[in-house]
């Protein structure tokens, strides 16, 4: 089971790349980034496997079954239950507790009661909040708000988690600990894909790929030497 792009371009109205013709397979249980500059077309893959945007040529296919023909309706159907998303912004409710940011994603699927208030708290306590769930997002740090996120992103136990520059807003240290999370989170069988231009997650993923214009490259050893310590994102 994996979730794949096969042949997939996307373009837009203002001339931009999403991506040209890209292949990719992501196993299940594996941790994979997508690095690249701003405007590379990373994102826009990330977001054509969640469905949050549809390729204009190519297809989607999630545990063997195409999903980028499916109604708006059905979409949401497997958004719901087999993707989970994280963002560079954690984008919390600024009133409510990390338990109700939380539990919003579940009640959003219509479910309540003692189920979800475990899944809650056990989604919490998996990411390091046990302590914190009654705490506003002005009460936390901004790694603690990140984790609040990912176990919004987890609650409904996806198979996939797709995250967008998750350490994009965090300072290095706290950087490193949302890594060393979604790496774990990867271990304990969920696939996570993430598109980043942070060169640390390098040493936490199992496949890194560099994506320029829209398309994939898998660097040798040599390129990824001369990015890791030159600090270049490839932008050429």
């Amino acid at each position: 089971m994996s979730l794949e792009l096969r042949g997939v371009s996307k373009r837009y109205s203002n001339g931009a790349i999403g991506a040209l013709d890209v292949d990719l397979a992501v196993p299940t249980g594996s941790f994979v980034a997508l690095f690249g500059p701003s405007g590379s077309g990373k994102t826009s893959q990330l977001h054509m496997m969640g469905l949050l945007q549809r390729p204009d040529a190519g297809e989607v296919w999630i545990d063997g079954e195409r999903v980028d023909d499916l109604s708006e309706t059905g979409a949401a159907k497997l958004r719901s239950t087999k993707l989970g998303f994280v963002f560079q912004s954690a984008s919390l409710l600024n009133l409510a507790s990390a338990r109700e940011n939380v539990d919003v994603s579940l009640r959003l699927n219509g479910q309540r009661g003692s189920e979800a208030r475990r899944r809650v708290e056990a989604a919490l306590a998996s990411v390091g909040l046990a302590g914190r769930m009654d705490h506003r997002p002005a009460e936390m740090s901004g790694g603690e708000q990140q984790r609040v996120s990912i176990a919004r992103a987890l609650v409904h136990e996806p198979e996939y988690l797709l995250a967008d520059e998750p350490t994009g807003e965090l300072d290095t240290e706290t950087g490193f600990g949302i890594l060393r999370m979604l790496a774990n989170i990867a271990k304990a069988g969920t696939t996570v894909v993430m598109a980043t231009h942070d060169p640390k997650a390098i040493d936490y993923v199992d496949k890194a790929y560099f994506v320029r214009s829209g398309t994939l490259h898998l660097p040798d050893r040599d390129e990824l030497n001369l990015w890791l310590t030159e600090g270049t994102e490839f932008a050429t």
